[in-house]
């Protein structure tokens, strides 16, 4: 696990990071909305309540893996902790270039921009792996259907025992609960992806 003192800084001495802080606040303010305590969360997860206090509190940098477990148990899509911009529209229909949330997963490599408003079923997110990033080795398994659309560089894409190298133009789609990871192949070319995240109402 990443220690606060193992992150890059952002200019305001050691203090958490901002991306790191607004994905903690949000947790935080959804977990107590559904009136779970850390400790439910802890042993719902298999992650220790000291860990997931420190996620909260923007001191520890969450995984992938460990943000859609936790969005699992809150019946939410990863969209729902996304920060949007102060005065966004309100009507949920259009996303201005300029008014894109978005998720920066530092530690991976990975950033998302969140395409669509609200916390709905359907997400759309244009990510970019940056060389060489990538989920990791560990599985993803999660509630939902994904698809993508690979549009510049290459994605190694594995779904339970298949793995498959995608180009630009190539496309995928697969159940979420089916063991996954996936990975930009390139050393030195950045890989953007358009992919769709559709979870199950709750």
């Amino acid at each position: 696990m990443k220690q606060a003192a193992d992150r890059p800084r952002n200019g305001q001495g050691d203090g958490p990071i901002a991306a790191d802080l607004a994905v903690g606040q949000r947790l935080r303010a959804l977990r107590q909305a559904r009136g779970l305590s850390l400790k439910a969360v802890a042993a719902a997860t298999g992650l220790s309540i000291g860990y997931l206090s420190q996620v909260e509190r923007g001191l520890s940098s969450p995984s992938l893996r460990v943000l859609t477990g936790v969005a699992d148990l809150l019946g939410i899509g990863l969209g729902a902790l996304f920060g949007g911009p102060d005065g966004a529209p309100a009507d949920g229909i259009v996303t201005r270039a300029g008014e894109r949330a978005a998720l920066t997963l530092w530690r991976a490599g990975i950033t998302k921009q969140l395409l669509t408003q609200g916390d709905g079923s359907l997400s759309l997110f244009l990510m970019q792996l940056a060389p060489s990033a990538g989920t990791g080795d560990e599985a993803l398994i999660h509630d939902g259907e994904e698809a993508g659309l690979v549009m510049e560089g290459a994605l190694v894409l594995t779904v339970e025992g298949t793995t498959a190298e995608l180009g630009p133009g190539d496309s995928f789609r697969f159940a979420s609960r089916r063991p996954h990871r996936y990975r930009n192949p390139s050393a030195d070319r950045p890989a953007l992806v358009l992919w769709v995240n559709a979870v199950p109402r709750t």
